[in-house]
């Protein structure tokens, strides 16, 4: 390995995520310390064509500039300068990525990114890369998975309903009816397989429920109906392989009725309170059922663990987990390790170790039936 580590960003993506992509990547760029690394930044365009951009050499854009400089032109190239993380004007082949760099931090929000499919691409160019592996990542990206491996954990849940996309196409007044009777009203409809709250709406009527329904069918298959709770929502993070870190509580407090995209990633007077004003066996109980989730899946490198806390009942549910949750500058997870004394540059050099270290081990399997004589 050369002298720094070549670390490569892939950001981008096609999904409907690639904006919050582009802002993580910016925030992490901005952030490594350039005498340890050498950046290079690996864009996956919107029409999912790969590009590599120039090293980074002098002073990063602004988020604005940077969507700018990554758009797809046309041909389906990008456009960019040399000082820029941006696009070159020539395509990366997807498994050549292992001869430029020594380890990628893939922040590829959302569906074909975060849900194991770039994650096996990198396996099979055997590259270390930060987060979670394949299974982890699709079964955290997938909510209908994920609570039901929590379930089989024995993790506390509010109720949900599954539905496929055909089965509400072809008999919606049944599906709107069970949901009626198993969840009632208000309810929460999610895409299975969607991140930062795209497509997630709260239903208090039938009308609003069928709306919701056939808003989330848009953007994935795979349906989820919860359960609506009055509970505070609190985060903690969770770093790293099988030894775990988990940082202090966060509470979200939003000003709307739900913490969506536009409260996530463009403030909207959205409050995060770190660490959380909650009791000490409130904290201990969210850091063993994080940690449990985390094994559950077996998560590496990082994860935010999300959960409601019903004060009143004084009752802890595991909401979701986030196998690569963003790095913006409204972002709670790095927010959660810096109050926890991990600052963001350290947090990223210790990611990228985490992600050496499991490549490594993974080098210990045996991959051949020869090598077994």
């Amino acid at each position: 390995m050369a002298s720094k580590i070549r670390l490569g960003i892939i950001y981008g993506g096609k999904s409907s995520e690639h904006e919050v992509s582009l802002r993580t990547a910016l925030s992490i760029m901005k952030a490594v310390d350039l005498e340890k690394y050498e950046v290079t930044p690996i864009y996956v365009q919107l029409d999912g064509n790969w590009v590599k951009g120039a090293p980074i050499k002098g002073q990063l854009p602004s988020v604005e500039s940077l969507r700018l400089q990554t758009r797809p032109e046309a041909g389906g190239q990008g456009r960019g300068e040399d000082t820029l993380p941006a696009a070159s004007e020539k395509s990366l082949p997807v498994l050549a990525v292992g001869k430029e760099v020594d380890v990628v931090f893939p922040v590829v929000h959302g569906p074909n990114g975060e849900d194991g499919t770039i994650q096996g691409l990198l396996e099979l160019a055997d590259l270390p890369y930060v987060g979670a592996g394949v299974m982890a990542s699709a079964v955290g990206m997938d909510k209908w998975m994920m609570k039901t491996v929590f379930a089989k954990e024995g993790l506390p849940q509010v109720a949900y309903i599954g539905v496929l996309r055909s089965r509400l196409e072809s008999e919606p007044d049944s599906v709107a009816a069970q949901i009626e009777q198993q969840l009632g009203y208000p309810c929460f409809v999610k895409p299975a397989n969607m991140g930062s709250s795209v497509g997630i709406s709260k239903a208090k009527d039938r009308r609003e429920l069928l709306e919701a329904l056939q808003v989330a069918a848009k953007f994935d298959r795979r349906l989820v109906v919860e359960a609506f709770v009055k509970a505070r929502e609190l985060e903690i993070g969770v770093l790293g392989n099988e030894q775990l870190i988990t940082s202090v509580v966060g509470e979200v407090i939003a000003a709307k009725e739900f913490y969506d995209y536009e409260a996530k990633y463009k403030g909207a007077g959205t409050e995060l309170q770190i660490p959380a004003n909650v009791p000490p066996h409130v904290t201990r109980q969210i850091e063993e059922l994080a940690t449990r989730a985390y094994r559950a899946i077996d998560a590496s490198g990082l994860s935010r663990v999300d959960f409601f806390w019903d004060d009143q009942a004084d009752q802890v549910y595991i909401n979701e987990i986030n196998t690569m949750p963003g790095f913006t500058p409204f972002s709670m997870y790095p927010l959660l390790f810096d109050a926890t004394g991990i600052p963001y540059g350290e947090l990223i050099d210790r990611l990228v170790q985490l992600a050496l270290e499991r490549h490594a081990d993974k080098q210990r399997n045996t991959v051949a039936a020869e090598e077994l004589d």
